[in-house]
């Protein structure tokens, strides 16, 4: 029931983005462009086919770009990112093969500490990626050179950074960039928040440690100046219906990220 209201109330908000684009058409102006990065998990063999549709959305209704994209984007025009946070060899397996076969570049966000093994933060066996390995050393050297593929750091051990000491925090930060760039002999710029928390502080410490964009989990359209440090995205995934994930990559399920801020700013405010 929860999914399909956000179904319905994402499509009174794209309702009323192409009634506005209208209006500014009619007067003769163009739209303000639109960014949308899309953030995936764990890309399934049984989900591949799925992925590789939604890719063709993708492509009927954006133009792909790299989630490291600095500069302005052109008016009048939708653009559309494509992430993957955990580091899962499915996504290795499964998803790149598509993308390439498309021309959609993406970025992967992997926690050094799990290198090779099972996500060591995933402690439930229930849990849906629980199962799921992480690229060893070996795999992301093969990635290295790679056009369309841009690693990132997702933390050594995937903590909660916000409830983390601050030298923790700050070692989490900086040795898995140093990990990554040991094994791939290129600087790593970008950094996925794990668990999407974040705060001012880490925010700078992530400046600090080298860092030229940072990711949260907050759905919000990116690249509103082109040079944006904090970048939201918006959580999708293989088993999303077709007009779910239409929605998604259309901006329409950013009213989430005004909802989240709101319950952010009564439970600050609670005693």
């Amino acid at each position: 029931m929860k999914r399909l209201i956000k179904l319905a109330i994402s499509l009174v908000i794209r309702a009323w983005d192409v009634v506005a684009a209208s209006v500014l058409r009619l007067v003769g102006s163009k739209p303000p462009p639109i960014c949308v990065v899309l953030y995936y998990h764990a890309v399934a063999a049984e989900r591949r086919g799925r992925f590789a549709a939604q890719m063709d959305r993708l492509l009927r209704h954006a133009k792909p770009i790299a989630a490291d994209h600095r500069g302005p984007l052109e008016s009048g025009n939708r653009y559309a990112a494509v992430t993957f946070d955990d580091g899962f060899i499915s996504v290795l397996q499964n998803a790149l093969p598509e993308l390439a076969s498309r021309r959609i570049p993406a970025s992967i966000f992997v926690p050094t500490g799990s290198l090779g093994r099972p996500p060591l933060w995933i402690k439930d066996p229930n849990a849906p990626n629980r199962k799921e390995t992480v690229l060893s050393e070996d795999e992301l050297k093969s990635l290295k050179g790679t056009e369309l593929v841009t690693i990132g750091s997702h933390s050594v051990n995937h903590p909660n950074l916000v409830k983390s000491e601050p030298a923790r925090a700050r070692a989490e930060l900086a040795d898995s960039k140093s990990a990554l760039e040991r094994i791939l002999g290129v600087e790593v710029t970008v950094f996925s928040f794990p668990h999407g928390a974040h705060n001012e502080s880490l925010v700078q410490m992530a400046r600090e440690a080298g860092y030229r964009r940072v990711f949260t989990i907050l759905p919000r359209l990116a690249f509103t100046d082109g040079n944006d440090f904090v970048t939201g995205r918006t959580l999708v995934d293989p088993a999303d219906w077709a007009w779910e994930f239409t929605l998604k990559l259309l901006g329409a399920y950013r009213w989430l990220s005004a909802v989240s801020a709101l319950k952010g700013r009564l439970w600050r405010s609670s005693p």
